[in-house]
């Protein structure tokens, strides 16, 4: 085993994380603990995590699972085609592959949302492949211990990062290789404050020895976010009910379930701040909704969408975005306590 390796995975014997899709090799569990991490921090997926494999314990389950339950339960961890995709390769694995996880990153790669990531973390971990798994952690440890200064937001970057992981993989215990290069930058290695001192790998990293840490990993300055401008409409029938509208198959939020929404020119949205019950902001990957929760001037017809009237207790059995938790969170105690 290389140095870098024996180092490694030393450390990571009495210092990696304890959680939940660790305590077994598991190769379902691993496969959902990764599309879960995915844009998400580990302690906000802990919970989800146990909770989802408790509803849907096995591939065969979340394939067959209702569509409107699944996006259920992932509700309030975004990025919902990921719940999606996960139910796609569900299937897949059904049908061609007897209801297993391949054990290979070729095969895995056939699985809708699994990418070279995924693949190469499932192959590794649950099957012992011989494969780097290079993440945003694998980006900032390899580029710093190597100097490397290709841009990590250029797709052609990931080639020379996988090479570079690919020399230092202990041939032994790739997963664990993997992991604790995760664990590694999540606790040690950080973006903004890397605690050198006790790194178990500082001796090797040459940014260390040159005093350069924080100018790795090189990347591209961000594109600018579009900001979106909306009003949500406030509206209740007789019977205390708010009408919701189920967003369309495409798009942000597709087939979730909101107050009726309205996009409106920046103008049009100043115009009616000083009249709106509150305002809301949610930042997605690539958008900044700013959102007015009102009551509409003009009588809400219900559209074209799927629209409902639906009571506070009804949510329960509906997907509802986080965006929409925000605005009911603001509704003031005298419209709650009418429900």
């Amino acid at each position: 085993m290389n140095e870098f390796a024996q180092q490694l995975l030393t450390w990571y014997l009495t210092n990696q994380r304890h959680l939940p899709w660790r305590e077994n090799k598991n190769p379902y569990y691993v496969w959902i603990s990764e599309i879960m991490l995915q844009q998400t921090q580990v302690t906000t997926v802990i919970p989800y995590f146990l909770s989802f494999i408790h509803q849907f314990p096995d591939v065969e389950s979340l394939a067959h699972a209702d569509e409107a339950v699944l996006m259920k339960a992932w509700e309030g961890l975004g990025y919902y085609s990921r719940a999606r995709n996960l139910q796609a390769a569900a299937k897949q694995i059904v049908c061609d592959y007897q209801g297993k996880l391949p054990k290979c990153r070729t095969e895995l790669l056939k699985l809708k949302g699994i990418g070279p990531y995924t693949a190469s973390a499932i192959a590794s971990i649950a099957f012992d492949e011989i494969t780097a798994a290079i993440d945003g952690n694998a980006f900032r440890v390899f580029s710093r211990v190597k100097m490397e200064a290709s841009d990590i937001g250029e797709s052609k970057s990931r080639l020379i990062f996988e090479k570079i992981g690919d020399t230092l993989i202990s041939r032994t215990s790739p997963g664990d290789f993997n992991q604790a290069i995760m664990d590694l930058g999540a606790q040690l290695c950080t973006p903004k404050q890397p605690v050198c001192e006790y790194c178990p790998v500082a001796k090797l990293c040459l940014s260390y020895q040159y005093g350069v840490q924080l100018e790795f990993p090189k990347k591209a300055k961000k594109i600018k976010k579009k900001d979106v401008y909306l009003l949500a409409d406030l509206v209740i029938n007789e019977e205390g009910k708010f009408l919701f509208e189920q967003r369309s198959k495409s798009g942000v939020l597709k087939d979730m379930w909101t107050f009726p929404l309205t996009e409106v020119t920046q103008q049009v949205y100043q115009e009616r701040k000083s009249t709106a019950l509150l305002e809301v902001k949610h930042v997605f990957t690539h958008l900044n909704w700013y959102i007015l929760l009102q009551i509409p001037p003009e009588v809400v017809r219900e559209s074209s969408k799927a629209a409902r009237w639906l009571a506070l207790d009804d949510l329960s059995s509906y997907p509802i975005p986080k965006v929409q938790h925000k605005l009911l969170q603001g509704l003031s105690s005298d419209i709650r306590k009418n429900q």
